[in-house]
């Protein structure tokens, strides 16, 4: 699964990585390096710009998707990730799935691994921050959607994303059974296009985070803990 990440281009960075305009009166969101569910983060939507074309607009939104007959936002707490193999039907997730593609923008992510130990005992879990080999910017595949409460109709508009993953095998190992799915820039106008597509097409467009593409180092175990943010979190340990 991916369950933290680190976020921290401003707005206008991430506008320039992804060729996107900025939402109108979205607030600037500060540098996260320990970005967790339910927390605010920028996110990459596409819109229809003309019959053919596609604009990309960086927006503000919440981790953990909330679908739009949810009673009520809590919900949102268990749809941070949703699995690619049943995207397309579960409930949660297929409406956002066939018109509310997104890319998620990340410096890196965080995966915890389990060494097994020779005594039968459960060693403590170390994590590691996994980032792109060229230290660009990440372009994880998302979905969003948009909430509100059926009883307050004049409310604001919750927007909520979910990170898609897939299964995690590799022939130099892996940290966790579960990966985020990338996307290549090329990629980027089809995924974000709202008209519906063959789900066969979209995930040809869908790439396995994978280590010949993205480096791993052990980091310390503040990031365990939310309330810890800052750039020491993604320090290798051999550099403490």
């Amino acid at each position: 699964m991916c369950g933290r990440y680190a976020t921290t281009r401003t707005s206008s960075d991430l506008s320039d990585a992804f060729g996107a305009s900025l939402a109108a009166a979205e607030p600037e969101i500060a540098a996260d390096y320990n970005m967790a569910p339910t927390k605010r983060a920028p996110l990459v939507i596409g819109r229809r710009v003309g019959e053919q074309e596609v604009g990309r607009e960086v927006v503000t939104a919440t981790w953990g998707l909330v679908p739009s007959w949810a009673k009520d936002r809590s919900i949102g707490n268990r749809m941070i990730n949703a699995r690619s193999e049943t995207v397309h039907e579960k409930p949660s997730f297929r409406r956002a799935f066939a018109q509310r593609r997104a890319i998620v923008p990340a410096d890196g992510y965080y995966e915890w691994y389990q060494a097994p130990a020779e005594d039968g005992s459960k060693p403590a879990k170390q994590p590691f921050y996994i980032t792109p080999a060229d230290h660009g910017v990440l372009a994880l595949a998302g979905l969003h959607e948009f909430w509100k409460p059926r009883d307050e109709p004049d409310a604001e508009w919750l927007v909520t994303f979910t990170i898609l993953t897939t299964s995690a095998e590799d022939a130099s190992g892996r940290l966790h059974d579960r990966a985020p799915l990338l996307l290549e820039a090329e990629a980027f106008d089809t995924w974000l296009d709202p008209a519906p597509r063959p789900r066969e097409e979209l995930f040809e467009l869908l790439v396995p985070a994978t280590p010949g593409r993205l480096d791993a180092w052990p980091v310390s175990t503040a990031v365990n803990n939310v309330r810890n943010n800052g750039p020491e979190l993604i320090r290798p340990l051999a550099a403490e």
